[in-house]
């Protein structure tokens, strides 16, 4: 028999995880199944700005070669230029990496600095390809708490409690994957002195830094960290809604005296790819000659707005439901009471769900949360289909609150 490797053994994936077959399953029986699983925005009708497929189509004919590894000198420039433009003065095309969705990027950052046994701390909940990645490269993965009593926020005690002389690196994802914090930048001041006193290199995850609510402003790490070494990952795929464009990019800044090896190791690896889709670097260039194109979303009256204010209020009115409301990003992590539904086991309900009321969700344990009573959901579709699905979840619940009661009585 040929098994996996042994290295996969920890890693989880949740999001395209088990439920999925089942899903594949049902749909392959007649079903259909609503998708509120993953953030992809053109199955709900948001397509890309057209000024990203003209200059996809119009470049073509220029794309036909590898490119430099770390991509496009214009597309790198321009990303450089972008962040200065945030304050981040020392922002260098030298330093900036192009690659195939930020995926790629991750990856390749954690294997060029992680050696067996090192230690990366993530927030719990996690986005959990982070995770995934650290484990690949054969790092320990170490999940430090947020708050959800103080609206996500980290928590700088437990991830001081954390760290050991294998610690590497810390992750800040900011606006948050799956809560939809947005951290002001007190907060992110004090997550960059940890970083400093203990000379760790951050990872500024900041896909979702464009999808603002509320009046809530996103600070760059890169501009607060110019001391630190800063590793900041963006893209197209949420803010420009080119998912499938796959194209990314990751900024290295900061104090660079001590990372020539690592900057090394980093273009070795970027060496060993060849280079980053080059039709769609063209694309970057036309988003970031627009970087603001989602605003008109994000207002009180625009679509994505309105479709988390609906999604909120119906979440937030059945019984045993709670939520911090997101500032930011795409999803909702609402709580269950355990005492009113008796979750033991948060994919088991998650497939449930699935089989009765062919809605897809993720289990809050898909996103290392430690205990099985949040689910992650996607707010993504037009509020009359959203409408639908919070009722059959709200439904759904109410059913197996009596279920729960009546096994009680």
């Amino acid at each position: 028999m040929h098994k996996k490797s042994a290295k996969l053994k920890h890693v989880c994936y949740d999001i395209r995880g088990p439920v999925i077959v089942e899903a594949a399953r049902l749909e392959a029986a007649g079903e259909h199944i609503l998708k509120l699983n993953i953030g992809n925005p053109a199955p709900f009708g948001f397509t890309a700005p057209p000024a990203l497929l003209d200059a996809i189509g119009a470049n073509l004919h220029q794309s036909q070669g590898y490119c430099d590894a770390r991509g496009l000198g214009q597309a790198r420039e321009l990303v450089a230029r972008h962040y200065r433009t945030k304050g981040v003065t020392q922002a260098s095309a030298d330093q900036v990496f192009i690659g195939n969705g930020v995926s790629e990027l991750i990856q390749m950052s954690l294997q060029a600095l992680v050696d067996n046994g090192d230690e990366i701390l993530l927030p719990a909940p996690d986005y959990p390809l982070w995770t995934a990645c650290t484990v690949l490269a054969g790092g320990n993965a170490v999940h430090y708490r947020c708050d959800e009593g103080s609206g996500w926020q980290p928590d700088l005690d437990d991830i001081r409690a954390k760290i050991t002389p294998r610690t590497k690196g810390l992750v800040v994802i900011n606006p948050n994957n799956p809560t939809g914090a947005v951290y002001e930048k007190g907060l992110l001041l004090e997550l960059i002195q940890i970083a400093r006193e203990h000379k760790l290199v951050l990872f500024a995850d900041e896909i979702y830094d464009q999808i603002l609510f509320d009046g809530a402003v996103h600070y760059p790490m890169a501009a607060l960290s110019e001391d630190v070494l800063t590793l900041t990952f963006n893209g197209l795929s949420k803010a420009y809604l080119a998912a499938g464009f796959r194209q990314g990019w990751m900024m290295v800044s900061g104090d660079l005296n001590l990372a020539h090896d690592y900057l090394e190791g980093l273009s070795m690896l970027a060496n060993m790819r060849l280079c980053a889709n080059v039709p769609s670097q063209h694309a970057l260039l036309a988003a970031l000659s627009d970087p603001e194109s989602i605003k008109p979303l994000l207002l009180p009256q625009g679509r994505l707005c309105q479709q988390r204010d609906l999604a909120y209020d119906m979440l937030t009115s059945i019984k045993g439901v709670s939520c911090v409301k997101p500032k930011g990003a795409l999803y909702l992590f609402p709580r269950l009471d355990p005492k009113r539904f008796a979750i033991s086991d948060d994919q088991g309900l998650v497939l449930d769900l699935l089989r009765k009321e062919k809605m897809l969700l993720v289990q809050g344990t898909g996103f290392h949360y430690p205990t099985p009573d949040h689910l992650r959901i996607v707010f993504l579709p037009p509020t009359e289909v959203l409408t639908d699905a919070m009722g059959r979840f709200g439904r759904y619940l109410d059913r197996l609150a009596e279920s729960v009661s009546s096994s009680a009585a």
